[in-house]
């Protein structure tokens, strides 16, 4: 036998050694690839699944359609609960206004038509001295009584009473007398020198009067 005929069954083991590493190492890169595909921290769930599939707890953590409807429900209600009372607060404060503008719109009406009252009362006092009354003067004391009538109706009140105990708040004191027996020491309207108003309540304007005591 020759030294190549000896070398020869050498290279065959060296070489099919060489192969069954080689298999051995791709035998066991296949195994670690197929354990974590199949673990359950890995990329899969655990049965085999890819990436593609969600995990089981996200669905249940998602929120009911229906009480997501609900809750929206609730809240658009409750932002026309607070529309409607802003606007039902707004109505009222503008009937409120409007209220007090005709109010002080007719007050001041009033004011400027007591000269009037004040100049038909001298006409009054006039006809009452006189021993006949002409038509004109019938005519004008009709005219005096419908705008009184008129007036008291609407919410003027009149101020004329004597013999009543004076009252700074609707009396303006301009002239003094002396007392009278029976007055008890208390200061009394002794004459209405200017008949005084009230409307709707309130002094228009204090009468004019005399006071005793």
């Amino acid at each position: 036998m020759s030294f190549g005929d000896e070398a020869m069954p050498e290279e065959e083991r060296a070489f099919s050694e060489a192969d069954a590493a080689e298999e051995a190492a791709d035998a066991a890169a296949a195994a670690a690839a197929s354990h974590g595909k199949g673990h359950p921290d890995g990329n899969g769930d655990g049965n085999g699944h890819g990436n593609g599939a969600a995990p089981s707890g996200a669905l249940a953590e998602e929120a009911d359609p229906r009480e997501v409807l609900a809750r929206e429900r609730d809240e658009y209600l409750l932002a026309l609960q607070r529309t409607q009372a802003d606007f039902e607060n707004y109505r009222k404060r503008v009937a409120r206004l409007q209220d007090e503008q005709s109010a002080r719109a007719s007050s001041d009406l009033v004011d400027k038509l007591l000269p009037v009252l004040d100049t038909l009362d001298l006409a009054e006092a006039h006809l009452n001295e006189s021993l006949e009354v002409t038509e004109d003067g019938k005519a004008l004391r009709a005219s005096r009584a419908m705008l009184m009538d008129i007036l008291t109706k609407a919410g003027l009140e009149r101020v004329d009473q004597a013999g009543v105990p004076f009252d700074p708040v609707v009396h303006d004191a301009v002239a003094q007398a002396e007392a009278q027996e029976g007055d008890d020491g208390r200061q009394l309207v002794d004459a209405v020198m200017r008949s005084g108003y009230r409307w709707k309540g309130q002094v228009l304007r204090p009468a004019m009067v005399r006071v005793r005591g």
